[in-house]
């Protein structure tokens, strides 16, 4: 039916008859036609894929895309549709484009991307000949239809097609490979040790001094506006600072993490008790008052309580730069205790900050100048 010994068949006169032939004859005689249709336009399909050598790809395998595109086009032509041979071109060149799109990208590139950058190495060469000069990227934007950003976007893409490998030895006479040549040290990798070990002395840092450090090293607040936001003097910051930088600097240093200073030896709050007229008994408390020694604040209150039995309590706290939640709850205990025993309490020489803590905890009554 087909002539097979002829050299170069015209194809769309052996689509007619086999589709004529085709719709008439058996199953097992189908078969048998489209073997002898294939092997009539094999040598065509050869000739489309031999137009895509010499791209990197092996031409075994572009014959063998070319081959499965040949089958797509014989099993979807009707003779409707026109030439067999124009069918044929477009499908069997998609199917080769698909393959280098798929198959052949060293890295994954959007579609539009990969389809952009061919389109941009034909119109570079268009142009550079037009102009006789290599064209910019917004002669090339305006040529393709495209923004500028897409033009760079194609260019960089197209270096995806092919990456270098970084085992690839640098040159033939040295070991060195491509990927030794890349980086740098990190110091923020070296860095990475301490970092961890900080956050957790961090975590042993009272709130207010951590509070304080980052307020100062993370927000980069003055000390003076520092001092502002916690109500005290900008030298009694830079105390406080220094003492947390002092103790963080020693237990990094150190094996073991000492303690807090004022958690071990002789307490930084200091309370001094006097005997007044009409059994009246003041406290005068020294130092500040946070969660390592409002413990001691709170026992030695209630030990005036208890062991005097005075009429009147007054507590001054003249002296106190500083008092914490944990000293505001010893206040609390020590009001609870003197109600409980019917001693009139009072609290005088207080801050204005502190008083403003002290009023949060419902005992702003208990203030006195």
């Amino acid at each position: 039916m087909f002539e097979q010994n002829s050299p170069d068949p015209d194809l769309d006169v052996c689509a007619g008859r086999y589709v004529r032939a085709r719709a008439t004859a058996a199953d097992a005689e189908r078969g048998r036609l489209r073997e002898e249709f294939v092997y009539v336009a094999l040598p065509f399909a050869g000739r489309l894929a031999s137009r895509y050598y010499g791209r990197g790809e092996p031409p075994e395998d572009l014959d063998q895309v070319a081959r499965l595109g040949l089958l797509k086009t014989i099993d979807r032509y009707e003779e409707h549709r026109g030439s067999f041979t124009a069918f044929a071109v477009v499908t069997i060149r998609g199917e080769l484009r698909r393959h280098f799109r798929d198959h052949t990208w060293g890295v994954h590139v959007p579609r539009r991307m990969q389809d952009l950058g061919l389109d941009l190495n034909r119109a570079t060469g268009t142009l550079s000949s037009r102009y006789a000069r290599t064209p910019t990227d917004a002669e090339l934007a305006d040529f393709l239809g495209v923004g500028d950003a897409d033009v760079r976007a194609a260019r960089a893409s197209l270096a995806a097609y092919l990456p270098l490998s970084l085992n690839r030895q640098v040159t033939e006479e040295e070991d060195t490979e491509l990927g030794d040549l890349l980086g740098a040290p990190d110091p923020s990798l070296a860095a990475v040790d301490d970092r961890a070990a900080m956050r957790r002395l961090l975590e042993r840092m009272p709130q207010r001094d951590r509070r304080m450090l980052a307020l100062r090293f993370w927000g980069n607040f003055t000390q003076a506006e520092i001092a502002e936001q916690f109500g005290v003097s900008q030298m009694q910051i830079s105390r406080l600072l220094a003492r947390s930088l002092s103790w963080l600097r020693i237990t990094l240093l150190s094996d073991v993490v000492p303690p807090w200073p004022g958690t071990t030896g002789e307490p930084e709050v200091r309370v001094e008790l006097r005997a007044g007229p009409n059994r009246t008994r003041r406290a005068y408390v020294y130092g500040e008052v946070d969660r390592d020694s409002a413990a001691q604040l709170r026992a030695r209150l209630l030990a005036a309580l208890c062991a005097a039995q005075p009429r009147r309590l007054v507590v001054d706290l003249h002296r106190v730069p500083w008092m914490d939640a944990a000293g505001l709850a010893s206040l609390v205990a020590v009001h609870t205790a003197a109600q409980g025993r019917d001693v009139e309490l009072t609290i005088t020489g207080v801050a204005p900050h502190l008083a403003r803590l002290i009023s949060t905890t419902g005992l702003g009554f208990l203030l006195q100048p």
